[in-house]
């Protein structure tokens, strides 16, 4: 991810009161990086160091607004991930945006409906939170799954 100076602009683009997110990646870097920057937001936030923590938070905490989930990862991966969410919230699943260094064939794997966005690690910071926004708006798209580039 690219977190520059810019920071303070970005933030200032999306204001997250009332709104509970639960970060979902492997990698404590991103999961602290994404924590600082959606609380400065005033998102609620939540983090999971796999799919199957994931699933718990969401079992224990009810409704997220948006979960933020890494497809690869060990225990149970973003796909199962994906999978079992829906079943677990009997077919009323959160907006999930995923992010992959797998590039648009690893996301091509995702059931069209199932998630909100996508984006390629590393990804662009400014770029990230726009795509937040149109999750959390509604202003995105599910047909066709389009996979945006990091930078």
């Amino acid at each position: 991810m690219q977190y520059q100076g810019r920071d303070t602009m970005a933030v200032a683009k999306l204001d997250g009161s009332g709104r509970k997110i639960l970060v979902v990646d492997d990698d404590l870097a991103i999961r602290v990086l994404l924590q600082a920057v959606l609380r400065r937001m005033k998102f609620e936030v939540e983090l999971a160091e796999d799919g199957a923590a994931g699933l718990e938070k969401i079992g224990a905490n009810g409704h997220y607004d948006l979960v933020l989930l890494d497809l690869m990862m060990p225990k149970l991966n973003g796909y199962e991930f994906i999978d079992r969410v829906g079943a677990r919230l009997d077919g009323s699943r959160p907006h999930i945006i995923v992010f992959t260094a797998a590039g648009k064939r690893g996301v091509d794997k995702i059931p069209e409906d199932s998630i909100c966005a996508s984006i390629l690690k590393p990804f662009d910071l400014d770029k990230f939170i726009d795509i937040i926004g149109e999750c959390l708006t509604g202003a995105h798209e599910t047909h066709p799954l389009s996979t945006r580039s990091g930078g």
